[in-house]
């Protein structure tokens, strides 16, 4: 069918209301919105769907929600899973409606369902999954995206996002689904019934319990001055409550306090970005704070700041990540708690400096694919050995970081009570988070990152993305910007090849659509496709004894890259 047949379908069969009428109606005015709308379906993958809110078969409204989540349901019941679904959701518009339509879908075959009774941190529904011994569970959320963005992320028993045999079965389950097989009961009937259950708040204090037992910390922290954002999402009440509980002294950017799905203040909610925090610095340079903080709406990543002179200095995700792990490492290892054979975890495109910090103290840092799910997944297999005390942090360069086994996907309110407690040691002795970065650099040598994401626009968006990876395994460079590459990886064929002598061997890893060139000692650089949006993302390191030399040793590749980067 064409995008004008979807269209027309729509028309004539979907249940809408006055107003959905009305917008079906507009897009005859405007073929290219009709064509992004209609003109190809939500994918579902291991990341769950993630779409624009709107009408159509690529967009996320009540219809595709359900779909879903019937697909979800499906699949659950062809298993020996346990038939219990937890679902929680965010600050986003519709998260609420969206999961109660959701827990309608999945109750009406035969799932009890566990819905939080107000908005939750992803990492807690994680928890919940986990606590509840439910055999799947649904966050409503499109994490850092833009307010116009949802999303339905889908998990598995173990707490991790799911992986790609069930995502695949679950696909396939939705693609035999009509749009508009509507519900037999509402949301209230199904928690009068009892196939819907509200999660009991006791789950809020075992969760803050769980939290802060993972500290390591002996002394309060109650000498840091802290300005703190949850950037309109879930982060306020969790976060707030265990740094109130380790004496932080809070204060709060108050305009990006409260829920607020449109994110007036922070147009794209993602730690990553400098802009994220700019409401912070501007409170900030009248409160002079110790550090700064924020965490997105969904609360499974931080990002923190430092006062630097007249501006600030926001650390990178690397950077924090390499900090905590020094710091856990350190702490346990001084406290003769650092467990025999520990087990630290990485993503791929994360910095190898972890690797350094790791080797310091007798631990061997492991790297898997991209996805905190592939993390989880190696707390699953320890735990499965009755080994998952072995596990001491894991962490990807997107601002996400994991210390515990309690869930199993990265959880910012563990993330912020670890950076706190290390801003507040870091404080005792005189130092901040950067000047330990530094010394850090200074003692394992300079690794400047820099992630360059090309956003592909158009309703062929995702064919351009494939083509770019497609092109670029087809004339892997010799060398870039006169560094010699002697290292290439295709993820997706599992093969590493020594571009010196030829030699191939297998790769270890699933198969993922990533390549990798080793730059010598110098660098790296990753590339790989969005997993749910539109973009090509290009991971580039430079490694130096020397910053400067580091600097622009990235500068030069960055620039190398620019020649391969897929124009729209």
């Amino acid at each position: 069918m064409t995008y004008q047949d979807f269209y027309h379908v729509w028309c004539k069969t979907a249940p809408l209301s006055e107003a959905g009428v009305r917008v079906l109606k507009e897009m005859v005015e405007d073929d290219n919105e009709m064509k992004s709308a209609f003109g190809a379906e939500l994918q579902f993958g291991t990341a769950g769907i993630r779409g624009i809110m709107g009408l159509g078969t690529n967009r996320l409204n009540d219809f595709t929600v359900r779909r879903t989540a019937q697909g979800l349901a499906a699949w659950l019941t062809s298993t020996e899973l346990p038939q219990k679904c937890a679902i929680g959701y965010d600050s986003r518009h519709h998260s609420r409606r969206f999961a109660e339509i959701c827990a309608v879908a999945l109750a009406e075959k035969g799932v009890k369902v566990y819905v939080y009774h107000e908005l939750a941190p992803t990492p807690m529904l994680s928890y919940a999954v986990r606590q509840l011994g439910c055999g799947c569970g649904i966050v409503v959320s499109a994490s850092h995206n833009a307010g116009a963005y949802n999303g339905i992320k889908c998990y598995g028993p173990d707490g991790c996002q799911m992986t790609d045999e069930p995502a695949a079965i679950v696909y396939d389950k939705i693609s035999k689904i009509p749009y508009f097989v509507m519900p037999n009961s509402n949301f209230e009937e199904c928690l009068a019934d009892g196939s819907v259950e509200l999660i009991a708040p006791e789950m809020w204090e075992n969760y803050y319990q769980t939290v802060l037992a993972e500290r390591i910390a002996q002394e309060p922290s109650d000498n840091l001055n802290l300005l703190y954002t949850p950037l309109c999402g879930t982060g306020n009440k969790p976060v707030r409550e265990v740094l109130g509980r380790i004496g932080v002294n809070i204060d709060i950017v108050k305009v990006q306090e409260e829920p607020d799905g449109d994110f007036k203040t922070c147009e794209y909610p993602n730690p990553e970005t400098d802009a994220a925090l700019n409401e912070s610095y501007k409170i900030a340079r009248s409160t002079h704070p110790d550090l700064i903080l924020g965490t997105d709406p969904d609360c499974d990543r931080v990002a923190v700041a430092i006062p630097d002179g007249d501006g600030f200095r926001k650390l990178s995700g690397n950077e924090l990540g390499c900090l905590l792990l020094d710091y856990i490492l350190g702490e346990l290892s001084a406290q003769g708690k650092l467990p025999k054979e520990p087990v630290a975890v990485r993503s791929i495109v994360s910095t190898p400096l972890a690797d350094k910090i790791a080797a310091k103290y007798g631990v061997k840092m492991k790297a898997v694919l991209t996805g905190f799910k592939y993390i989880g997944g190696e707390i699953l297999a320890l735990e499965e050995n009755h080994e998952e005390y072995r596990f001491v942090f894991g962490f990807e360069e997107s601002c996400g970081y994991l210390k515990g086994t309690y869930a199993r996907d990265k959880d910012a309110v563990v993330a912020s009570m670890l950076t706190c407690d290390l801003a507040a040691k870091l404080k005792r002795e005189g130092m901040n988070l950067a000047q330990k970065m530094d010394a850090l650099y200074a003692e394992l040598g300079y690794h400047e990152a820099k992630v360059i994401s090309i956003e592909l626009k158009g309703p062929n968006a995702m064919e351009m993305s494939a083509k770019f990876m497609a092109d670029f395994r087809a004339n892997v460079p010799n060398e870039l910007c006169g560094i010699a590459v002697t290292t290439f990886t295709d993820y997706a064929s599992r093969i590493t090849r020594d571009m010196v002598t030829g030699e191939e061997s297998a790769v270890t890893l699933p198969k993922s659509n990533v390549v990798t060139l080793v730059l010598g000692d110098k660098g790296s650089v990753i590339v790989r496709p969005s997993g749910t949006e539109p973009k090509v993302k290009l991971y580039l390191t430079a490694v130096d004894l020397d910053q400067n030399c580091a600097k622009n040793r990235l500068a030069d590749i960055a620039e190398a890259m620019n020649d391969f980067v897929p124009k729209n």
